[in-house]
């Protein structure tokens, strides 16, 4: 299964996929620099010194051998367009997301919802962020019922993988649907005239 692990610039997207990476991640950390700064919010975020430029790339082999290939995305505005295309072909997205900029989260998770993908979303508890009860947040994120919400630490293996587990037993549970609803659009369209 092919996973995105998306969220703002500064969630913890590179640091979860190297926590549950069976496998020598792929990532394209560089610096930041004097010319980024502008563009790159550093508001709840002062420590950090790198950042992502193009994708991570990490893979975790499950029970029942299923492979979860697990692509990270960078969080910034200017890299949307590749954005969209490591999207290509994934049956689902992990949300990541910090207390510290909740808003930031929902442009991802709109375009999250533009490609039709089915998405978790894991609050990854960073050591300074305020902790707030897991119905209050759903609240705040405005997220469907369905939609699975995990607190989790990315660098822990445990709680991610949880966060992992959970979106992929959603992406399971919601795949015969798509598939249902996609057949009988094809079924409709072939007895159009």
């Amino acid at each position: 299964m092919k996973l995105l692990v998306a969220g703002p610039f500064g969630v913890g997207k590179t640091t979860l996929i190297r926590t549950l990476s069976e496998i020598a991640t792929l990532h394209t950390e560089e610096a930041m620099t004097e010319t980024g700064r502008p563009v790159d919010d550093l508001a709840g975020v002062p420590e950090k010194v790198t950042t992502t430029v193009a994708v991570d790339f990490g893979r975790l082999t499950l029970p029942g051998n299923v492979v979860l290939y697990m692509f990270g995305t960078p969080g910034q505005r200017r890299f949307f367009p590749l954005w969209q295309d490591i999207a290509r072909g994934a049956v689902g997205a992990l949300v990541l997301a910090d207390t510290r900029r909740l808003a930031d989260s929902f442009e991802i998770m709109d375009m999250i919802e533009e490609q039709g993908l089915p998405y978790a979303v894991a609050v990854n508890c960073f050591p300074e962020s305020p902790l707030h009860q897991v119905e209050v947040l759903r609240g705040r994120l405005d997220l469907h019922p369905a939609t699975p919400l995990l607190l989790c630490d990315a660098r822990d293996r445990d709680s991610s993988l949880d966060a992992l587990i959970a979106l992929a037993e959603h992406v399971l549970d919601t795949l015969p649907a798509a598939q249902s609803s996609a057949q009988s659009s094809a079924v409709a369209a072939q007895e159009t005239p």
